[in-house]
């Protein structure tokens, strides 16, 4: 594998997948089956320029720069408050779209909640925003023993979303990654964490119900499911299922965000954790260049990759 190739693929895979979803958030799937999302294009819901992100890349790449210094909590909440507050990592340096577990999670940080503590716990607190924002944590994790890996996942989640369900969809998911960074096909990729993510799981104390929550994922064969039983809605599990279904029924990074984003709702997040995987699995040379070409603030997202790169690869 060409690792700079897949870590810029990660980075801008994420922006092209979010941009891509932005104008036609909460359309529902229906309507996009009318007039279905084919290109990068601007306007739509939020009146946004071609290109444009939103928080789920601009959280991305706040995550992503905290890793390419010493791993610290701090420094990641720190971020996520510039973020909000002062548009850090934003187009333009405006904050257009924002989740409400997010939103009073980083409120919290701002008033001096530890990190690990700032993010909600209760059942109802498992919308994707951390799930949105946790690849580049792959780079960081990678060579590290799985009890410590699930740790650090545990921590970053929990910024923003600290039940077990969220701490488990990001662990899922970078566990995938990894896989993929191995140099595993996508297919092997996902029968590896299909083996490795249960019985890992199965030795800790978590409620074996929350566990099984994930049985269509890690049980069975997600790709195998029909469209209409696939939800692409703000829940962190659905976002996770929609994603890595999108990524096993499709041969290219186009294919792929294209159908995240054509699944509606939650269109941006979708075509972002979707966009993300697939940027690692095909690299940045599989993205259409005309879509790199437009999307915002390419310079610093690739200037982050290099540096990304350099901190764990090189």
């Amino acid at each position: 594998m060409d690792i700079l190739n897949a870590v810029r693929g990660t980075l801008f895979g994420a922006a092209v997948g979010d941009a891509l979803g932005v104008p036609v958030e909460f359309t529902e799937r229906e309507e996009l089956r009318k007039t279905p999302v084919t290109d990068l294009v601007g306007g739509g819901v939020h009146g946004q320029p071609v290109g444009t992100f939103s928080d789920d890349a601009s959280l991305t790449f706040c995550l992503a720069e905290a890793l390419t210094v010493d791993f610290d909590l701090q420094n990641v909440a720190k971020n996520f408050v510039e973020w909000l507050n002062n548009g850090y990592w934003a187009v333009d340096g405006k904050v257009f779209d924002v989740g409400r577990g997010t939103l009073k999670a980083i409120h919290n940080l701002y008033n001096g909640v530890a990190p690990e503590s700032a993010g909600g716990r209760s059942p109802h607190d498992n919308g994707n925003g951390s799930l949105m924002r946790i690849s580049p944590l792959a780079f960081y994790i990678r060579k590290m023993p799985v009890r410590d890996r699930f740790d650090i996942v545990k921590k970053v989640s929990s910024i923003t979303h600290g039940h077990i369900r969220s701490v488990i969809a990001c662990f899922c998911y970078l566990e995938f990654m990894l896989q993929i960074l191995d140099g595993k096909n996508i297919f092997d990729a996902y029968k590896s964490m299909q083996v490795s993510v249960p019985d890992f799981l199965e030795s800790l104390s978590i409620d074996p119900s929350e566990i099984g929550l994930f049985d269509r994922l890690l049980k069975h064969n997600i790709c195998e499911l029909p469209e209409d039983r696939i939800d692409s809605g703000g829940y962190v599990i659905s976002t996770l299922e929609a994603s890595m279904w999108c990524l096993l029924t499709t041969g290219s990074y186009r294919e792929a965000v294209i159908k995240a984003v054509n699944l509606g709702d939650d269109t941006d997040t979708t075509g972002c954790v979707a966009g993300a995987a697939a940027g690692l699995y095909y690299g940045y040379g599989g993205i259409p260049e005309e879509w790199v070409g437009n999307i915002a603030k390419r310079g610093e997202i690739d200037d982050l990759a290099q540096r990304l790169y350099q901190k764990y690869f090189s």
